[in-house]
């Protein structure tokens, strides 16, 4: 998908909690070999939700975040009325029937003229967001859309995926006044398959997984299609990108992936976020896009690709443009929305294991 007009990113922000655990004190708590897991995932800690943290909390304060850095800190009339959409993707929804992205909008104050839904298709909701509102702010029906994705991801104690499975909000304001976009959408393309690699059924409190089949036919299938069905419609090359973000799952995949597909360790940098803060899911590329817009510069080629089980890849092209670097002055000079995404890595408090459980029942109950 091709989008010929100036349609972009105008704003983002970002939550990310300050709780962490460390690999190692989950490996201790099994009776497993905590160096072991390390080198195997690659994974150092992650974050972790505080008893009064959900999904809806982190989307809400990502997105002020967004709001707060393209209104300079103050209420905007004219944003307000500008904002139609949000959309909100999550796997961990705290109601089954009740919408997170209209609370996200009560609490930013734009209603209640706007359309809002909340998406689900694991690791991808988020980016199926951005689709969606890119989508209808380039038909014009709206002038300024929200995309959200935000996860408190669970996992069943003792399963492999305890070691990754993390928490944290992205919230992308997408818009196509040429003075606000910082940067353009110029490609999408996705890539979709009925891969039963993870699930969780109605009423289960944990996700199942195929354990390495997830991998092979899932994660790298979907990855590698997403991104070479891109680069053969943009007839672009993975070295004309100056950054690249892919869905970590860990950080040993997406650096496989990177490899199969050309892309170097140096293009993965600003975005890898994953061994400090784990697998946010739907939130896990966007925040990675997110610290990459926080230290990119004017003209470079970004390209992000999420990946969602069960299964399905969104893959963008985005050039940063002149506006971005007073765009990351202004937040910068503001002490209400200066807090990038490395900072927030580095304010954090740990926990042990019998913390970090009791926090996730109460989340669940």
């Amino acid at each position: 998908m091709h989008f010929s007009d100036p349609i972009g990113v105008i704003s983002f922000g970002t939550a990310i909690p300050k709780l962490r655990i460390k690999t190692d004190t989950i490996a201790k708590a099994w009776d497993k070999d905590g160096a072991s897991v390390m080198a195997s995932l690659g994974v150092i800690e992650k974050a972790v939700p505080a008893v009064d943290e959900d999904t809806i909390s982190l989307a809400a304060n990502a997105s002020q975040e967004a709001y707060w850095r393209l209104s300079n800190g103050k209420r905007d009339v004219k944003l307000d009325e500008a904002i139609g959409a949000i959309y909100a993707g999550s796997e961990s929804h705290p109601y089954a029937v009740k919408s997170t992205a209209a609370i996200v909008g009560e609490v930013l104050g734009v209603g209640p003229r706007f359309t809002a839904a909340d998406l689900e298709f694991a690791c991808k909701a988020g980016t199926a967001a951005v689709q969606i509102v890119a989508g209808l702010v380039g038909s014009q029906a709206i002038e300024v859309g929200l995309a959200i994705g935000a996860d408190t991801a669970q996992s069943r104690p003792g399963d492999a995926l305890e070691y990754s499975a993390g928490a944290a909000s992205a919230a992308f304001l997408v818009g196509r006044d040429p003075m606000q976009v910082i940067a353009k959408l110029k490609y999408s393309y996705s890539y979709t398959s009925d891969t039963p690699d993870f699930w969780r059924r109605e009423h289960e409190m944990y996700p199942s997984h195929g354990g390495r089949f997830t991998g092979e036919p899932a994660y790298f299938k979907h990855i590698f299609g997403a991104v070479k069905g891109l680069l053969a419609e943009a007839k672009m090359q993975i070295s004309d990108f100056t950054r690249v973000v892919l869905h970590m799952p860990n950080a040993r995949f997406p650096k496989t992936i990177a490899g199969m597909l050309g892309a170097t360790e140096a293009q993965l940098a600003a975005g890898f976020t994953v061994t400090m803060l784990g697998n946010s899911y739907s939130a896990c590329s966007l925040v990675g896009l997110a610290a990459t817009l926080e230290v990119a510069k004017p003209g470079e080629q970004i390209l992000v690709c999420s990946y969602g089980s069960g299964s399905g890849s969104d893959a963008f092209i985005f050039e940063t443009t002149k506006e971005l670097t007073n765009y990351q002055n202004n937040f910068a000079d503001n002490p209400v929305t200066n807090e990038t995404v490395a900072m927030k890595i580095a304010q954090k408090k740990y926990v042990e294991y019998p913390e970090y459980l009791r926090n996730l029942n109460k989340l669940q109950l």
